[in-house]
């Protein structure tokens, strides 16, 4: 008896680590980027959206495979935008933008990451001493 319980708890010991393993795994598979879509000032507003529109710009970017995280207006700048995407769809994300935003903007990109949390927690830990 003793022994098939021991077997039914390594089992389930087995499959929570698989499961607890695989949700780790996915969750470190995706990136978080930020891409500034800088206004090509040599462009009024109107032909900004006409080029954009030419270019499907807004059925394209982002790709389906992408979760807006935030997307502002910088007055004077440009448009921000931060997406979570899975790391296999970089190329993909890349060349919406290539194939859309090129001629209405000039575009950066960076690896970003959430600090809020990790600035909060500091926050608290300072403010206790």
């Amino acid at each position: 008896m003793k022994i098939k319980i021991m077997k039914s708890f390594l089992i389930c010991s087995f499959i929570f680590l698989g499961i607890f393993g695989q949700a780790q795994e996915k969750k470190s598979d995706s990136i978080m980027i930020t891409v500034f879509l800088k206004h090509q000032q040599d462009k009024n507003l109107a032909e900004n959206q006409e080029i954009l529109k030419a270019n499907k710009f807004y059925e394209t970017f982002p790709p389906a495979s992408a979760r807006v995280v935030s997307w502002y207006v910088m007055m004077g700048i440009g448009q921000v935008v931060t997406v979570k995407i899975p790391a296999s769809e970089l190329r993909n994300f890349n060349l919406s933008v290539e194939k859309t935003a090129w001629k209405a903007f000039n575009t950066e990109f960076y690896p970003t990451y959430d600090y809020k949390p990790i600035w909060e927690d500091l926050k608290k830990q300072n403010s206790k001493k």
